[in-house]
């Protein structure tokens, strides 16, 4: 099957989340199915070309952007470790920025023009190179508008007689939306600006426009498909979705393996895989959380309890149920804590505020750094992630890769990847970690001190439950065979 996948962010190019590795990873799971597939995403002034061998197509174009015409070029490399084509717009003006989306706080205020360009340049580059793909995979907002452009103005080139589409919603939050006066920009016409197509409380919404106009609609994980129909996680788009429930579907992404492997990761003190004694322990995750300790400046000491987070300091992340909890577990309970994240700043305060108080027992890394982020995974005994809402989550694929027990709020993809520990979850041996399901304080404090407990007085059920985590698939080709079923039903649609 002839694929085009159209996304913002392609892990190596460009990346500010989880978008960015579903676009990077799944092409080069799919070519190993047998798809031929191909990749748009903006050419970015962050992209680095000379070590990415990215050079011109010859494709250039000039796009109608309300009343004026936009030129722009095509660029073209391959996804590293693969066959797969990567393409990327070129519009210096649109482009070369030292962001993505916005600044300060602030989106761009030329965002709808901006990936207007790009939807069009997709379809016009495809029409130039004579590429007629059996599927269109969109992702999020930024790419909303090509299965309506689609059907309403590019319907009459051949290239696309047979060109189905298909949306993925990384983030319902995120929606794309913009004043009514945008229309103009998009080139459709006004009569789409209705609630039942692109109009959304007054507001033209891209992602609403994808997910009126593609053939199906897909979501990061079973259960956030479920949640999104619902008022509660819906972001007011649950009418449309609960309209379209027969065309969308949840697969929940997975790792990149071949980086996130304790057995053969280079960032880590000392390797470490599943096959080890659950009545002993993991002797190379103990190296791994005295080297973190260490690192850390905290006390070296393999008995106390390590509690790891990786993330942004965000709402969504339960960051107010985390403090007020951490704060009281540092005073009174013999644990270590170690946080790596930027965000918020009354977030940033806060923590810097208990890192003076506790500095023997709060390790605080304001920022973000992927090999610090490999050793909290590989040297942490617990991962918090109490999130609001998630539409998959990674973080908790990547603990229990490492043997690092989750304690999470069972939502999105959270409750799909982590299965609580009871009496019963335990006898079975499908225990991989903590889950409530209350967005409370009381929650996650009962939740942590249950782990707690198992950890200091239970220490080989505690080893079952990092096994259990480790022995799991938790790999994009898992994933990638969902999708490819997905294909096939979209396309024969």
């Amino acid at each position: 099957m002839r694929v085009i996948l159209a996304s913002s962010e392609v892990v190596p190019f460009a990346k500010t989340g989880g978008l960015a590795d579903v676009a990077g990873v799944l092409p080069r799971e799919l070519e190993q199915l047998g798809h031929e597939i191909s990749i748009f995403l903006p050419a970015y002034q962050s992209v680095d070309r000379k070590l990415h061998g990215i050079k011109s197509s010859g494709i250039s174009f000039e796009i109608q952007i309300g009343d004026r015409l936009v030129a722009g070029n095509l660029l073209e490399t391959v996804l590293p470790e693969s066959q797969v084509k990567v393409f990327l717009v070129e519009q210096p003006g649109y482009f070369n920025r030292d962001t993505f989306y916005g600044q300060a706080g602030k989106d761009f205020s030329d965002n709808c023009e901006r990936f207007t360009f790009f939807c069009r340049a997709v379809l016009e580059s495809l029409i130039q190179m004579g590429i007629a793909p059996d599927l269109i995979h969109c992702n999020d907002w930024q790419t909303g508008l090509i299965p309506a452009f689609l059907k309403k103005n590019y319907n009459h080139h051949s290239c696309f007689e047979a060109t189905r589409t298909l949306i993925t919603i990384h983030n319902l939050a995120y929606q794309g939306l913009f004043d009514y006066e945008k229309m103009a920009v998009t080139g459709m016409s006004a009569e789409y600006f209705n609630w039942r197509q692109v109009e959304f409380f007054g507001k033209l919404s891209l992602l609403k426009t994808g997910i009126v106009f593609a053939d199906m609609i897909n979501t990061v994980s079973p259960t956030y498909a479920r949640e999104i129909r619902e008022p509660e996680q819906g972001c007011g788009l649950e009418g449309v979705l609960q309209e379209r429930s027969g065309q969308l579907i949840g697969i929940l992404n997975g790792i990149d393996a071949a980086d996130w492997n304790p057995a053969t990761d280079p960032l880590l003190e000392e390797n470490f895989s599943s096959d080890f004694d659950i009545r002993v322990g993991n002797p190379g995750k103990l190296a791994c959380k005295q080297a973190l300790q260490k690192e850390a400046n905290l006390k070296q000491d393999t008995e106390t309890p390590l509690i790891g987070i990786v993330g942004r300091l965000a709402s969504q992340k339960g960051w107010s149920l985390i403090l007020p909890v951490m704060e009281e577990f540092l005073e009174n309970i013999n644990a270590q804590w170690i946080v790596l994240g930027t965000g918020d700043p009354s977030y940033h305060h806060q923590l810097e505020s208990l890192q003076q108080k506790y500095p023997n027992k709060l390790g605080l890394t304001l920022g973000f750094s992927n090999e610090f982020a490999h050793r909290i995974e590989a040297g942490s005994d617990m991962f918090l992630m109490p999130s609001q809402y998630e539409p998959c989550g990674l973080n908790q694929m990547y603990s229990m890769a490492y043997g690092t027990v989750p304690i999470v709020r069972r939502t999105g993809g959270l409750a799909d990847t982590v299965v609580n520990a009871t009496h019963e979850t335990c006898e079975y041996g499908t225990a991989n970690g903590f889950s409530f399901d209350e967005f409370t304080e009381e929650a996650l404090r009962t939740a942590v001190k249950s782990a707690l407990q198992m950890y200091n007085h239970y220490r080989p059920l505690w080893n079952q439950l990092m096994q259990t985590g480790m022995k799991r698939d938790w790999s994009w080709r898992r994933s990638a065979k969902q999708y490819d079923e997905l294909y096939r039903r979209t396309v024969q649609r």
